[in-house]
């Protein structure tokens, strides 16, 4: 078991260069990932959060939801930061009208799942990073077309029911159902608590592989200026998601935490929304640009500050 362990840190720790190769694969080769069917996204999402729950007792949630100030901030910083974050990118950088308002698409939705391997692997708040993923997952019902009616002057329809179904399906019966195990077994989930790190890093490789590979025309025909725009955005997002976080005397934990959710968005629900309300096929390259990069800088912030030890204060 100490050499599966060891093996299991050497895999985690290699998350970033398993996300590039299974985004490179999903450009050059995206009938790789042909078996990703939307059942199979559920599945592996369901395995991915599952993997977490199992990490967790009601304690973790009881702590988070004592300082509901934190799911505001997180909200805040998914739903107001992000989306002028890109507005003021693209505007800078000065992006066509399409791929403008397709980045402050990226911008205006909510957290990705993956943000939560991430939490874990960056020694973060897992229990915070899921009610902040649930948080923006539900808010995204409201927020997502209002912010797109306001700056895009566009209406974006988004399921309700749908988007709720996909929330208990994906994040909430898997947590709960790691937490019960975690409650009555726990001796069973300390025993396989080092596959977690496995399951979910292999979980979002395919993830993000698949949806690279449902992307790749886009990605290959997007230019540098958009690449830039679209690093920027999850780059500088995930720094004000840090430091806003410092700004009220949160501790290092929970600062790691912030900036992971703030940065990493779930960009290919952005190219569904875009294929869908926008005629204009430039609007969904963005999204389609994003899910590299939001994958790549959230993995590389996980696996280096695993390395970094947490000084709260």
């Amino acid at each position: 078991m100490a050499t599966f362990k060891q093996f299991s840190e050497v895999f985690a720790n290699l998350f970033p260069i398993w996300t590039i190769l299974a985004a490179v694969v999903g450009v050059l080769r995206p009938e790789s990932f042909a078996f990703m069917t939307s059942n199979g996204y559920t599945g592996c999402l369901a395995l991915l959060m599952f993997s977490m729950g199992i990490t967790l007792t009601i304690d973790d949630f009881k702590r988070v939801f004592a300082k509901p100030g934190l799911i505001g901030l997180g909200f805040i910083m998914c739903y107001v930061i992000m989306p002028a974050l890109a507005f003021f990118i693209g505007n800078a950088l000065g992006l066509s009208g399409p791929l403008l308002a397709g980045l402050i698409l990226v911008g205006s939705i909510n957290g990705g799942q993956a943000s939560n391997l991430c939490a874990y692997i960056a020694r973060g708040d897992v229990a915070l990073s899921v009610l902040m993923t649930t948080a923006t997952t539900v808010g995204c019902i409201f927020m997502t077309p209002l912010i797109c009616k306001l700056a895009l002057g566009a209406v974006v329809d988004v399921d309700a029911v749908g988007m709720a179904i996909s929330t208990i399906q994906v994040v909430l019966v898997p947590v709960v159902v790691g937490l019960t195990l975690n409650k009555y077994v726990p001796k069973f989930c300390r025993s396989v608590e080092p596959f977690s790190p496995i399951v979910g890093v292999t979980m979002t490789i395919i993830l993000v592989g698949g949806a690279v590979a449902n992307c790749a025309a886009g990605i290959l025909g997007a230019g540098m200026t958009l690449q830039i725009a679209a690093f920027a955005l999850h780059l500088i997002g995930g720094l004000a998601g840090y430091w806003g976080a410092r700004a009220f005397k949160y501790g290092e934990t929970t600062c790691r935490t912030v900036a992971i959710e703030t940065a990493m968005k779930s960009s290919a629900f952005g190219f569904l929304l875009a294929s869908l309300h926008f005629p204009e096929y430039l609007v969904r390259v963005p999204s389609a640009v994003s899910v590299v990069w939001m994958a790549v800088l959230g993995s590389t912030m996980a696996v280096v500050w695993r390395f970094i030890p947490v000084k709260e204060g």
